[in-house]
């Protein structure tokens, strides 16, 4: 009986959670199959208890037998745990990094491994409901590259792109993303509690009516834009052409062009200052 493959989180954090929650949820693989590393130990005995998985507090041991090896660490973090585990990951291994602004260049050198996976995943993947854009070094093999996507679709959407700068657009837009949409969610209900409606109120009527106009547009996104359902509901002289006047004359959309390419940029700049380093002499 196949049990799956092994699969080692390097950093047990939030996005670590969704994916060892969706990876067994969709049956990718055993929980005793999954090892969770990571500095503290309540943390890695927290998921264990949660999931049945492996805890363990030294990330060297815990890549040695792995086939997949899930960077899941802070941007900060990454050179460190890299310099700690280069030449303890087996060389059949995949290596797979969601970590922000980190280039497969920079990875491969630093840790001395050529088969990378480089992903951008976003926190709605907590429940299924993400999307990840991905995209693999030359030398992952194609069996690899089907893992990959199993591993990533355990999240919700997943979308191959062969050119790695789609990652840093990725970042800025689908990555962070959330959070514009959070913002957005959270000036509605405040604008409707200052029209006079309880906040839990306001709070049900901003959510429902962003899930259903998302899932209203995926059902026809095949056949129409955007702009055309807008157009359905701005009746001429009425309330929501009066609302969208204000907001183009307030520079709703150039505002939120700017904050997307903001965020591109600063995905870019750590990039940057993550250029590949000589690997350093005795492997380790």
């Amino acid at each position: 009986m196949n049990q799956g493959p092994r699969i080692t989180f390097i950093g047990p954090g939030v996005m670590a959670e969704a994916m060892i929650a969706g990876l067994i949820r969709q049956k990718v693989t055993l929980p005793s199959r999954i090892v969770a590393s990571g500095p503290r130990a309540e943390r890695v005995t927290e998921l264990e208890r949660r999931y049945g998985i492996t805890p363990i507090t030294d990330n060297v041991a815990a890549v040695r037998e792995a086939d997949v090896v899930v960077l899941s660490v802070k941007p900060q973090k990454l050179g460190e745990v890299l310099a700690e585990i280069r030449g303890a990951v087996p060389a059949e291994a995949l290596v797979l990094s969601i970590v922000a602004g980190a280039p497969i260049a920079r990875i491969a050198a630093d840790l001395g491994h050529a088969a990378i996976v480089r992903a951008m995943p976003n926190t709605p993947g907590q429940i299924g409901k993400g999307i990840s854009v991905w995209t693999a070094s030359p030398t992952v093999t194609e069996a690899q590259k089907r893992l990959a996507g199993q591993i990533l679709g355990a999240l919700g959407e997943e979308i191959f792109m062969k050119d790695e700068d789609y990652l840093d657009m990725a970042t800025a837009l689908s990555g962070t993303g959330p959070a514009y949409v959070f913002l957005f969610m959270e000036a509605l209900v405040d604008a409707g509690v200052h029209l006079g409606f309880p906040r839990r109120i306001a709070e049900q009527l901003v959510v429902q009516t962003v899930l259903g106009s998302a899932e209203f547009y995926k059902r026809l996104q095949q056949d129409v834009h955007l702009a055309h359902l807008r157009n359905q509901v701005t009746s001429p002289g009425g309330t929501t052409a009066a609302a969208l006047y204000y907001l183009e004359k307030a520079g709703f959309r150039t505002a939120l062009s700017r904050a997307v390419w903001a965020a591109y940029e600063r995905s870019r700049e750590l990039g940057r200052n993550a250029e590949p380093k000589p690997p350093r002499e005795g492997g380790r």
